[in-house]
């Protein structure tokens, strides 16, 4: 009866593995092209597009088609800190999402004094969108505590997964998204962050935090890598790594941060 046992283990075991071997193909990067369902069998080329093939799971591959239709926001205030939001804006370009800037007004603000920028939207007309995210800079600490934005990030119940980058970590923090989760922010600002949020557990020497629905990241370049690992958690390790390397950033290194929970 033992052996018996024992034996079904193992070939429980090699099913399993052979099913997860099983599961990993190729694909073309989503171009909205008919390329975009074919299965390859082997790494390569797309002889449609001629796109360098992916390796993915099935589940990864259904996220990659589904990225396209997900909006992220780009919360922006006068001061942002321009690499804060620009990193990430070039990685979630990249990987397909929908990006969009939401500002209180669609009055132009000005990023470290030097760029102008014009928001998309204001606060009164955004859509939803599935990701919220928010960076850091000179006017995060102000705008942070400005009752109308905490009550608008309050009241988007259509998002799905929060996102900082740097001092953004500050607006999560008003609005409860913190309490009860870790978190990291622009080294300069650790102390302030445990001092204000004390229902959170606030860690340095961190590149990024992954709660599941929670991300926050370090300062500035840091929100590159957060970027990247999101495109990881749902379009896998191939796809970022693609990311990383058209945009020459050789900084990332794949589960370099701290994931909490790894749930979509």
């Amino acid at each position: 009866m033992l052996r018996t046992s024992v034996l079904l283990v193992f070939l429980f075991l090699i099913c399993s593995v052979t099913a997860q071997v099983e599961s990993v193909a190729w694909y073309c990067p989503p171009c909205n092209s008919s390329c975009d369902d074919i299965v390859f069998e082997k790494a390569g080329h797309c002889p449609h597009c001629n796109m360098e093939l992916l390796r993915q799971t099935a589940e990864q591959r259904a996220m990659s088609l589904q990225m396209r239709d997900m909006t992220i926001g780009f919360f922006l205030q006068d001061g942002v800190e321009v690499l804060d939001f620009a990193g990430p804006m070039e990685v979630f370009s990249y990987a397909g999402f929908n990006v969009i800037t939401i500002a209180r007004t669609r009055e132009p603000i000005k990023s470290q004094g030097i760029l102008t920028i014009v928001p998309d939207y204001s606060i009164a007309e955004a859509p939803s969108v599935d990701v919220l995210a928010f960076f850091g800079g000179g006017g995060a600490g102000r705008v942070s505590r400005d009752a109308e934005i905490i009550d608008w990030i309050k009241g988007q119940k259509d998002v799905q997964y929060h996102f900082s980058v740097c001092t953004g970590a500050f607006f999560l923090g008003e609005a409860g998204l913190l309490d009860g989760h870790q978190a990291t922010t622009f080294h300069s600002a650790i102390d302030d962050l445990r001092r204000r949020f004390p229902k959170a557990t606030v860690l340095s020497d961190v590149r990024y935090v992954d709660n599941g629905k929670v991300i926050t990241t370090a300062g500035i370049s840091a929100g590159i890598d957060g970027a990247l690992h999101f495109v990881q958690k749902f379009a896998g390790e191939d796809a970022a790594s693609r990311i990383a390397e058209n945009m020459e950033y050789d900084k990332w290194r794949p589960n370099e941060g701290l994931v909490v929970k790894s749930e979509k």
